[in-house]
């Protein structure tokens, strides 16, 4: 109870706030990504710099929706503000263990419905014969180009490093009307230049979360969900999000 009446933020405004949020985000980044990938689509075949532009657009939406929490929207968004020392997560959401816990929770349901709104809204599309499973499980769930899990671990490490050292330097969402569209141009920017070698997660529950909806979604000719490979897009960014909180500990706060 006294967790509870520290924060001006209730729980069920913590979790609706960031599962909202998330779900958005999810939605509309695999939306983008199947619009890229799947055959017959509009977009098909539209570039990275579609998908890139898609995924910046999709966290500037979520972030809108989640302006309550600071719009995280992303486990390491979360984790890494409270190994920064910072008080408090998001205006009057104190930093302790049964927030961060809502925060999470609420991240992982989200992302698993957003994904699933996703596949509905292009199931025609996945039931398609003429889609490759590799092009169905890539508009969900992160793979490499050139698989190395070492390598690719750095890679996500270091593009969520700059995330997260940037959202940690820049005062978390700095307010609802410039942080969306600035968190969205860095995630944007992070695509274009780091995005190529492992398809910049980023976010664990971005790769975990609709990782699993393409298991247990009934998609005909799916394969396999390279369950292999799937630590990666969680360990990388969580690592990152660790040294640029020791970093901006070290020598900001």
């Amino acid at each position: 109870m006294v967790l509870l009446e520290a924060s001006t933020v209730s729980l069920p405004v913590i979790f609706g706030s960031e599962f909202i949020g998330t779900a958005i985000l999810i939605l509309l980044g695999v939306g983008v990504v199947a619009n890229n990938l799947l055959g017959r689509s509009k977009g098909f075949g539209g570039g990275v710099l579609h998908i890139n532009f898609g995924w910046g657009l999709a966290v500037f939406m979520g972030v809108y929706a989640a302006y309550k929490t600071g719009g995280h929207l992303n486990p390491a968004v979360t984790l890494g503000v409270a190994a920064a020392g910072k008080a408090e997560l998001a205006p009057g959401v104190p930093t302790n263990a049964t927030n961060i816990a809502v925060y999470l929770v609420a991240q992982m349901l989200g992302a698993m419905v957003g994904a699933g709104l996703a596949w509905a809204a292009y199931k025609q599309h996945y039931d398609d014969p003429g889609a490759e499973p590799a092009a169905k499980l890539g508009t969900f769930a992160t793979g490499p180009e050139i698989r190395n899990p070492f390598w690719n671990c750095l890679t996500e490490a270091i593009a969520t490093f700059v995330l997260i050292f940037w959202v940690l330097t820049s005062g978390y969402t700095q307010g609802v009307t410039v942080g969306p569209l600035a968190v969205a141009l860095v995630i944007v920017g992070i695509g274009a230049s780091l995005g190529g070698p492992t398809g910049y997660a980023i976010n664990p529950v971005r790769d975990l979360g609709p990782r699993i909806m393409h298991a247990v979604l009934p998609i005909k000719g799916k394969g396999g969900s390279d369950w292999g490979y799937a630590w990666v897009p969680v360990v990388g960014p969580l690592v990152g999000a660790m040294v640029a909180a020791g970093v901006y500990r070290i020598f900001w706060s």
